[in-house]
């Protein structure tokens, strides 16, 4: 019913930057919550970031004051700019959104993104 959409992955130096996207389509559906988490090989699985449709936003403390997560509601769009990006940030990252859909809106589902890599090495 949602599917999602991920670009801007790819290979960047120490303290560069990257800009990842992520359009949901579908029809019948209304997001609650966007947002990115990602996985590094032989690491769990973590939440990077979330927005929600109040505005409000959440980082995991390892990429505050680097990373800033927005939106553009009407394109169903959510976006993580990454700076000062260290190699520790490496890992697939994937999109997700939280959506209410159905009649009445009242089922409630999780849709995830195919994954993008990112690498951070010199």
């Amino acid at each position: 019913q949602v599917q999602h959409v991920e670009s801007g992955g790819g290979l960047v130096q120490p303290g560069g930057s990257l800009r990842l996207s992520c359009a949901a389509s579908g029809t019948a559906f209304a997001i609650y919550t966007m947002g990115w988490y990602r996985q590094a090989p032989g690491k769990q699985r973590e939440l990077v970031a979330t927005t929600t449709s109040d505005g409000s936003t959440n980082y995991t403390d390892s990429v505050k004051g680097r990373f800033s997560i927005s939106k553009d509601s009407a394109k169903n769009t959510v976006y993580l700019q990454m700076n000062s990006l260290k190699p520790e940030d490496t890992a697939v990252y994937y999109c997700y959104c939280n959506v209410r859909s159905g009649s009445y809106y009242t089922r409630f589902s999780t849709y995830w993104g195919q994954g993008t890599q990112v690498t951070v090495s010199s």
